[in-house]
């Protein structure tokens, strides 16, 4: 058996349109798939040029979860005590911090050099942490 690549990760989200506010009009990314289901609306976004890796931004619900526990994952959320986490890389972690500053962007920490490079934290409008950063060439 031989894994090849991971293809899509999932964050939930209260609000699909909202989502797709934040994630295509200030993070950039690009709509995947934006598709009515019946039961659910499948909405995936990727990073520009990368639509093999996406991100399904789901509401808690149906079918994956039943309504109690849909509304027991909505609250927590909510009150910021589960979320999700994506990694994101850019060439230039000052820049893309100061231009997501000037958005309106939840910051949760300031661009920090480390030992694998200049990153800085962000928050969606649901609470799912996002790390971005500018690595440095591995050694």
């Amino acid at each position: 058996m031989t894994m090849n690549a991971i293809t899509r990760s999932q964050l939930y989200v209260l609000d699909q349109d909202e989502a797709l506010d934040f994630y295509v009009g200030k993070l950039g990314f690009e709509v995947n798939t934006d598709q009515d289901l019946g039961f659910m609306r499948w909405l995936t976004v990727n990073v520009p040029g990368d639509p093999q890796r996406e991100v399904l931004l789901e509401r808690p619900g149906p079918p994956a979860l039943d309504p109690a526990t849909a509304e027991q994952v909505r609250e927590l959320l909510t009150k910021g005590a589960i979320g999700g986490w994506l990694s994101i890389t850019t060439d230039d972690a000052h820049k893309t911090y100061e231009d997501l500053v000037a958005m309106g962007v939840d910051i949760t920490d300031e661009p920090t050099e480390r030992p694998y490079g200049i990153d800085f934290g962000i928050r969606d409008p649901f609470g799912n942490r996002i790390r971005i950063g500018q690595m440095f060439p591995r050694a």
